[in-house]
């Protein structure tokens, strides 16, 4: 009999080593995500495989799954742990090795198989593990799944039928790059920075911009799993500016930064300016929206206003839903509604039929823009940037609050700023035209500038995001009143940057 998983073990204990440890906190909205080994330790990595055979025998759905893990100094540890719980369940079970997420997301189609377990901690900081799961390709666990998950693990409640097999897969990165190279090839010659932060993708992104006919400027495209300059996250500016600067300094095309375990890719232009991914998406919803008329795009609600406005969108027919942030959810909508490309501000972009197959995968979306850039010869990326209606974005800023009390926190915050919206109020000295209460809350201006503040569904930390159509000055006076409101709380510390 398994022991009952348990929260109060400190690790450099003999209970530590006896009993399964796991934070329920760790189970998060659509991933599981833990600090490793302070939250759990590898006897509770062997509950949650254990939970998760569990839970494949209650939904009937058939007992396979493949296996990975990103490039950090514990993940393989982690693994193998999570694999013996998996075979304890009556797993079988696909190890295809070192891998990208999207290279376990792919390995789903081309061993055709149902489940899927990525054992990585994505951009997180060092210290981090967790799991992207999903039993339905190419989508990925949601808040249902993941409740019933944690159940089954935290009530010891497992089905240790046995029986479980292990298939070891060689050569999963080669079929994956094959896969992404089985393309036509890039006309225009283009000098791209790859840069990988000494990430997982260091591993995979060099050879396949190479396999398209891109020359390639490698920057930090070693696997360091100490990642020696900054975390592998294309999103934060420390990363960005270190792309401008390789741009600059080898007079490239486009810089193209993947995350910690690839499945996000983050855009810096000719110029050195960084674009932040919704205004990407926005290009690249121009661009295929151009040779798909009438196409249905979807967008997170951290995303650019200019899904809704852009006067090319609306030329071209373009319908855009706004949907919750978080790859699961932005996979799982856009997938249920038929939408051509689901785009989210963080960088997850899903391309579905007949681009791809419906999964995030960074490399999917940097070819993306290389065929942009492909299909429109006498433009470089920054034309194409000022091509769009201006408008006035801060980067994603995000404070901390407890996982423990972050959604009530925010649950506060929707109250009193909806309380001033129906009374009439104002902000920023306009009127509110809007309120979004899909995730979190976004509030609308009359002249379009919105903010946003909601609960980071893997980190303990709120997201700020905000922007204006109109002026700079109208950014930084949203971001005022709803900093000015978020101070006053105090179960929410420091940002990790600030306007």
């Amino acid at each position: 009999m398994f022991p009952t998983p348990r929260a109060d073990l400190t690790p450099n204990s003999a209970d530590f080593e006896r009993f399964p440890q796991v934070k329920p906190t760790g189970f998060r909205e659509y991933d599981a995500r833990w600090l490793y080994p302070e939250e759990i330790n590898l006897m509770g990595i062997q509950a949650v495989g254990l939970g998760m055979g569990t839970l494949f025998g209650k939904r009937g759905i058939p007992k396979r799954i493949v296996v990975g893990h990103d490039y950090r100094s514990y993940s393989a540890a982690i693994k193998q742990s999570l694999i013996t719980g998996l075979l304890a369940s009556g797993m079988e079970v696909f190890d295809i090795g070192l891998a990208l997420s999207p290279t376990a997301y792919f390995a789903q189609f081309d061993l055709d198989v149902e489940g899927v377990a990525m054992v990585t901690a994505s951009h997180n900081d060092n210290g981090w593990t967790g799991i992207k799961m999903g039993l339905d390709k190419p989508l990925t666990f949601g808040p249902d799944d993941m409740s019933e998950l944690k159940e089954i693990v935290l009530a010891g409640d497992f089905d240790m039928c046995g029986g479980g097999k292990l298939n070891i897969v060689p050569d999963m990165e080669a079929r994956y790059l094959a896969d992404l190279a089985d393309r036509p090839q890039i006309k225009r010659k283009l000098k791209v920075v790859c840069a990988c932060g000494n990430g997982t993708a260091a591993a995979f992104a060099p050879q396949a911009l190479r396999a398209i006919g891109c020359e390639v400027i490698e920057m930090d495209c070693e696997p360091d799993y100490t990642f020696p300059r900054y975390n592998p996250n294309p999103e934060d500016m420390e990363m960005l500016h270190a792309m401008r600067d390789a741009v600059l300094e080898h007079k490239a095309d486009v810089a193209l930064g993947f995350d910690g375990d690839g499945d996000r890719c983050g855009v810096v232009d000719n110029t050195g300016q960084e674009i932040f991914a919704d205004k990407v998406g926005v290009m690249l919803a121009r661009d295929i929206s151009a040779n798909h008329p009438n196409a249905l795009f979807v967008a997170d609600v951290k995303s650019t206003g200019l899904f809704m406005t852009d006067p090319v969108l609306k030329a071209n027919g373009v319908t855009t839903h706004y949907w919750k942030t978080g790859h699961s959810y932005i996979k799982s909508y856009s997938h249920k509604h038929g939408a051509l490309v689901g785009f989210e501000k963080s960088g997850h972009y899903f391309f579905n039929k007949p681009i791809g197959r419906g999964y995030d995968c960074g490399l999917t979306s940097a070819f993306a823009v290389l065929d942009m850039l492909d299909r429109a010869p006498s433009k470089s990326m920054n034309d194409l940037l000022l091509d769009l209606p201006t408008t006035y974005q801060a980067p994603t800023m995000s404070p901390h609050c407890a996982d423990e009390i972050k959604y009530d926190v925010v649950d506060r915050i929707i109250a009193h700023f909806q309380k001033i919206a129906d009374d009439g109020g104002q902000l920023a000295g306009q009127n509110i035209r809007e309120v979004i209460t899909v995730n979190g809350i976004r509030l609308v201006l009359d002249d379009g500038t919105w903010g946003l503040v909601r609960a980071s569904s893997n980190k303990p930390e709120l997201v700020v995001v905000v922007e204006s159509p109109t002026s700079e000055d109208n950014k930084v006076a949203i971001f005022r009143e709803l900093d000015k409101h978020l101070s006053t709380y105090q179960e929410i510390g420091e940002y990790n940057q600030k306007i």
